[in-house]
Protein backbone atom coordinates (compact mmCIF):
# COMPACT_ATOMS: atom_id res chain seq x y z
CA UNK A 1 0.00 0.00 0.00
CA UNK A 2 1.22 3.45 -1.00
CA UNK A 3 1.69 6.68 1.56
CA UNK A 4 -0.53 9.32 1.39
CA UNK A 5 0.37 12.68 -0.19
CA UNK A 6 -1.48 15.84 -0.33
CA UNK A 7 -2.59 17.99 -2.98
CA UNK A 8 0.01 20.64 -2.10
CA UNK A 9 2.98 20.05 0.54
CA UNK A 10 6.59 20.68 1.51
CA UNK A 11 9.20 18.84 -0.12
CA UNK A 12 13.33 19.26 -0.09
CA UNK A 13 15.66 18.65 -2.68
CA UNK A 14 19.21 18.80 -0.77
CA UNK A 15 21.19 17.67 -3.61
CA UNK A 16 20.26 21.52 -5.32
CA UNK A 17 20.99 23.04 -1.53
CA UNK A 18 16.82 23.46 -1.71
CA UNK A 19 15.95 23.18 2.18
CA UNK A 20 12.56 23.87 1.19
CA UNK A 21 9.64 24.01 -1.50
CA UNK A 22 5.87 24.43 -1.35
CA UNK A 23 4.83 22.18 -4.31
CA UNK A 24 1.75 21.54 -6.20
CA UNK A 25 1.18 17.56 -6.23
CA UNK A 26 -0.16 17.51 -10.00
CA UNK A 27 -1.37 14.28 -11.58
CA UNK A 28 -2.44 16.28 -14.46
CA UNK A 29 1.09 16.98 -14.86
CA UNK A 30 3.30 13.89 -16.51
CA UNK A 31 6.52 15.54 -15.97
CA UNK A 32 7.79 17.69 -12.55
CA UNK A 33 8.47 21.37 -13.19
CA UNK A 34 11.10 23.34 -10.93
CA UNK A 35 10.99 26.80 -11.10
CA UNK A 36 14.00 28.80 -12.46
CA UNK A 37 14.07 32.63 -13.21
CA UNK A 38 17.58 32.14 -14.99
CA UNK A 39 18.69 29.00 -16.98
CA UNK A 40 22.55 28.95 -18.16
CA UNK A 41 23.51 25.79 -19.92
CA UNK A 42 27.64 25.07 -19.91
CA UNK A 43 29.86 22.49 -20.38
CA UNK A 44 32.36 21.10 -17.43
CA UNK A 45 34.76 19.08 -18.19
CA UNK A 46 33.06 17.17 -21.26
CA UNK A 47 29.16 17.27 -19.30
CA UNK A 48 26.48 19.53 -20.48
CA UNK A 49 25.84 21.17 -17.48
CA UNK A 50 23.04 23.69 -16.52
CA UNK A 51 22.79 26.61 -13.92
CA UNK A 52 19.73 28.06 -12.59
CA UNK A 53 18.13 30.81 -10.17
CA UNK A 54 15.46 29.77 -7.98
CA UNK A 55 13.40 32.16 -6.16
CA UNK A 56 12.01 29.33 -3.47
CA UNK A 57 9.91 31.62 -1.50
CA UNK A 58 6.50 32.31 -3.10
CA UNK A 59 6.38 36.19 -3.79
CA UNK A 60 9.87 36.98 -2.89
CA UNK A 61 12.30 37.45 -5.34
CA UNK A 62 15.04 39.19 -2.67
CA UNK A 63 15.87 35.74 -1.78
CA UNK A 64 17.66 33.59 -4.83
CA UNK A 65 19.66 29.99 -4.42
CA UNK A 66 21.50 29.13 -7.16
CA UNK A 67 21.77 25.96 -8.49
CA UNK A 68 24.23 23.46 -10.59
CA UNK A 69 23.13 19.94 -12.40
CA UNK A 70 23.65 18.31 -15.34
CA UNK A 71 21.15 18.11 -17.93
CA UNK A 72 19.71 15.01 -18.73
CA UNK A 73 17.65 15.99 -21.77
CA UNK A 74 16.02 18.88 -23.45
CA UNK A 75 12.48 18.05 -24.76
CA UNK A 76 9.09 19.92 -25.58
CA UNK A 77 6.56 20.49 -22.97
CA UNK A 78 3.27 21.98 -23.34
CA UNK A 79 2.07 23.63 -20.27
CA UNK A 80 -1.68 23.66 -18.89
CA UNK A 81 -2.39 27.07 -20.95
CA UNK A 82 -1.16 24.43 -24.74
CA UNK A 83 2.25 26.41 -24.97
CA UNK A 84 4.82 24.34 -25.70
CA UNK A 85 8.45 25.16 -24.52
CA UNK A 86 12.09 23.44 -24.98
CA UNK A 87 12.92 23.03 -21.76
CA UNK A 88 16.16 21.56 -19.73
CA UNK A 89 15.54 18.41 -17.30
CA UNK A 90 17.55 17.21 -14.93
CA UNK A 91 17.44 15.07 -12.07
CA UNK A 92 17.54 15.16 -8.52
CA UNK A 93 16.26 13.73 -5.55
CA UNK A 94 13.69 14.67 -3.75
CA UNK A 95 12.63 14.58 -0.13
CA UNK A 96 8.96 13.80 1.36
CA UNK A 97 8.50 12.47 5.26
CA UNK A 98 11.61 10.66 5.37
CA UNK A 99 11.97 9.39 1.91
CA UNK A 100 14.14 10.09 -1.16
CA UNK A 101 13.60 8.86 -4.70
CA UNK A 102 15.56 10.55 -7.62
CA UNK A 103 13.08 12.57 -10.02
CA UNK A 104 13.44 14.19 -13.38
CA UNK A 105 12.74 17.85 -13.34
CA UNK A 106 11.98 20.52 -15.97
CA UNK A 107 13.10 23.63 -15.57
CA UNK A 108 11.08 26.68 -16.72
CA UNK A 109 9.97 30.98 -14.79
CA UNK A 110 7.10 29.95 -12.64
CA UNK A 111 7.18 33.32 -11.18
CA UNK A 112 3.56 33.93 -12.47
CA UNK A 113 2.22 30.25 -10.77
CA UNK A 114 1.28 30.12 -7.30
CA UNK A 115 3.67 27.14 -6.86
CA UNK A 116 7.68 27.02 -7.39
CA UNK A 117 7.19 23.17 -7.98
CA UNK A 118 5.21 21.05 -9.72
CA UNK A 119 5.62 17.45 -8.49
CA UNK A 120 3.76 15.32 -11.64
CA UNK A 121 2.52 11.79 -11.50
CA UNK A 122 5.74 10.08 -13.58
CA UNK A 123 7.57 10.97 -10.06
CA UNK A 124 4.48 9.89 -7.54
CA UNK A 125 3.99 6.58 -9.54
CA UNK A 126 3.94 3.79 -6.99
CA UNK A 127 5.36 5.93 -4.35
CA UNK A 128 2.08 8.02 -2.94
CA UNK A 129 -1.31 7.80 -3.22
CA UNK A 130 -2.88 11.79 -3.43
CA UNK A 131 -5.27 12.41 -1.09
CA UNK A 132 -7.08 15.43 -3.04
CA UNK A 133 -8.17 16.31 -0.04
CA UNK A 134 -5.88 16.98 1.80
CA UNK A 135 -3.00 19.47 2.45
CA UNK A 136 0.14 19.33 4.31
CA UNK A 137 0.20 15.75 5.47
CA UNK A 138 4.45 15.78 5.78
CA UNK A 139 3.51 18.61 8.07
CA UNK A 140 4.88 22.39 7.89
CA UNK A 141 8.13 22.38 9.27
CA UNK A 142 10.03 22.86 6.70
CA UNK A 143 8.04 26.59 5.92
CA UNK A 144 10.28 27.91 8.86
CA UNK A 145 13.97 26.41 6.56
CA UNK A 146 14.31 30.24 5.37
CA UNK A 147 13.22 32.48 8.40
CA UNK A 148 16.93 33.36 9.37
CA UNK A 149 17.75 34.29 5.75
CA UNK A 150 14.42 36.57 5.70
CA UNK A 151 15.72 38.66 8.34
Amino acid sequence: MNKKIGWREWLSLPELGIPAIKAKVDTGARTSALHAYFVEPFEEEGIRMVRFGIHPIQKKTDFEIVCTAKIKDERPVTDSGGHREMRFVIESEVEFMGERWPVELTLTNRDTMKFRMLLGRTALRGRFDVDAGASFIGGRKLQHAYKQREL
